[in-house]
């Protein structure tokens, strides 16, 4: 186990608290109270660079750990691109001990290719819910970016007795983002670059306004120098809607670690 992976495990979670790590692009590693750690879109590669002609798409974030260190409870991937849903970082994952590994159909494609086994690959949906220990797993609507994918989906992660983490994946702008504010999140991940179809820096802002989580954190901004954002447009876009209290930029590797306050929403019922 690497150093990374040793200071998840050592990391005491508090009880009404989740902690989280930034890995670069949109990857995430989350780790509840209980001790069940999560990877979500980790890119652990620079199979990306190269494939698109006349694009710099080499990586420009160091890796935070190697694909062979990452042995978690569950490999968590929004969709099948493959600095999200990464074979070689799927692959190392699984000689590192994980053996769940769940996503859209184009994902779990991915996870075939792979070589991970039938029995260890889950089907996902928006609106599904499922239970790890205790995290409930819930899956979001999400716009695809282009024709390569269209099975794009975001998720909230619901610590039992905590916060929700809710990560919007890659997406297109739409009006049905906005469902994701009956989970009330209090943690939002949102992509911010706005390259090939995905949300802007300020469409990202008007996300944030309108789903009103207590902090937001942008991704997706600092993998390719030919598809990236400066965070400090985020920072600005919030603070045009007069809502920068709530920007935080994560630091790859970094734990952040965000516990419930006293006047936290709860989560809209439906029947």
């Amino acid at each position: 186990m690497g150093s990374l992976m040793r200071d998840v495990a050592a990391l005491p979670v508090p009880e009404d608290g989740v902690a989280l790590w930034f890995l670069g692009q949109s990857g995430y590693l989350v780790k509840s109270p209980g001790g069940t750690v999560i990877a979500i879109d980790p890119y652990l590669s620079d199979r990306i660079n190269g494939m698109r002609p006349g694009l710099d798409t080499a990586r420009q974030v160091p890796l935070p750990l190697p694909p062979d260190d990452l042995g978690v409870d569950l490999f968590l991937c929004t969709h099948s691109h493959a600095d999200h849903a990464c074979p070689e970082t799927i692959a190392g994952s699984r000689r590192a001990g994980t053996r769940r590994f769940a996503g859209p159909a184009q994902a779990l494609e991915v996870f075939a290719e792979a070589g991970i086994p039938a029995g260890e690959r889950m089907l996902t949906h928006p609106k599904q819910s499922f239970v790890l220990g205790d995290v409930t797993i819930t899956g979001t609507f999400a716009l695809p970016t282009d024709t390569t994918d269209l099975n794009h989906m975001g998720f909230v992660l619901e610590v039992a007795g905590g916060p929700r983490v809710y990560v919007t994946g890659d997406t297109a702008p739409s009006p049905l983002l906005r469902a994701a504010k009956a989970h009330a999140p209090h943690v939002m991940a949102v992509c911010i670059n706005g390259g090939y179809g995905n949300l802007s820096h300020f469409q990202a802002a008007e996300l944030v306004r309108d789903i009103d989580p207590e902090v937001a954190l942008p991704c997706h901004h600092d993998m390719f120098a030919d598809n990236s954002c400066p965070p400090h447009l985020f920072r600005a876009s919030l603070a045009i809607l007069e809502i920068a209290h709530k920007y935080r930029l994560p630091r790859v590797g970094e734990p952040f670690v965000h516990t419930l306050s006293k006047t936290s929403a709860q989560p809209e019922r439906r029947p």
